[in-house]
């Protein structure tokens, strides 16, 4: 099957790999099945994750919409690319990628728990930030965090802004992901279409909830709607339609079978008073 990957990771490593656009409420915006790497737009000197986060960010370009992802997909490259979109982005990114600066790179600088290090250009901002471990962040849309070593009275390291929000806006991805797998309908299955027909519908369940919910409607709880959505599924189907009886002469089948005991009596072992020794 061609969208069944091994994710070396992953608790269960085999599955189906999917991309999402989630919003604040864990709406699920767009999504897209990973079916290989992108020959084509890499050939075009665009990265695989580069044209995953284009074509998914497609119906929202110039709207002004705020962007938050991982280190997997960011990059300054990327950024740039969607903000002439007018879509603004904020996220961790890896040292390594093109266009990071040099100094940020691990092993070039010693920190201290609390130091920030901020470097500047254009409209992007890149920030070094040590906690328990280093931490970058990559972004245009907060303003630059002043340099220097902030520290609470019980040597705590401080969070600068951009890194709370980050938090914040990323659990929205737990939450639409706790909303699809709370009442799940999916069932055990070795096929991945079923799989994939089962995780759909999944989607598509919270999907109307919260839709329900921003119309202004009667507050309900999750599972309220569920079972008012099956009651309502049920009803709209009808009554199951009785199979009428074919007509015409009935089959010469015989009604009466005999036991197995009186048709192959002969058959069965008999009792002997003789034992073995």
């Amino acid at each position: 099957m061609i969208f069944k990957q091994y994710i070396p990771k992953k608790h269960k490593r085999f599955g189906i790999k999917i991309f999402k656009l989630w919003d604040s409420t864990g709406y699920t915006y767009d999504m897209k099945l990973y079916l290989g790497k992108d020959r084509q737009r890499t050939a075009q000197h665009v990265t695989a994750t580069h044209a995953t986060v284009t074509e998914l960010t497609r119906k929202v370009k110039g709207r002004g919409h705020k962007l938050y992802m991982d280190n997997f997909f960011s990059s300054p490259e990327l950024f740039d690319d969607l903000a002439n979109k007018q879509i603004y982005c904020c996220g961790t990114v890896r040292p390594n990628r093109r266009g990071m600066p040099q100094d940020l790179r691990p092993k070039t600088t010693k920190l201290k728990r609390g130091d920030i290090h901020v470097r500047t250009g254009a409209d992007l901002r890149a920030i070094l930030w040590r906690d328990k471990r280093d931490i970058r962040m990559l972004t245009n849309i907060h303003n630059a965090p002043a340099e220097g070593n902030f520290c609470n009275e019980a040597g705590k390291a401080i969070k600068p802004q951009i890194v709370m929000d980050y938090n914040h806006h990323m659990g929205c991805v737990d939450k639409g992901d706790r909303m699809a797998n709370s009442y799940s309908i999916s069932r055990r299955t070795f096929k991945c279409t079923k799989k994939l027909f089962f995780h759909l519908l999944d989607l598509a369940i919270p999907n109307s909830y919260i839709l329900h919910s921003s119309c202004g409607c009667k507050k309900i709880s999750h599972r309220d709607f569920l079972h008012t959505l099956v009651r309502d599924t049920l009803a709209h189907a009808g009554r199951e339609r009785r199979v009428p009886r074919p007509l015409g002469r009935p089959p010469n089948v015989e009604s009466h079978v005999a036991m197995l005991e009186v048709c192959g009596s002969k058959h069965w072992p008999t009792r002997s008073d003789t034992q073995l020794s």
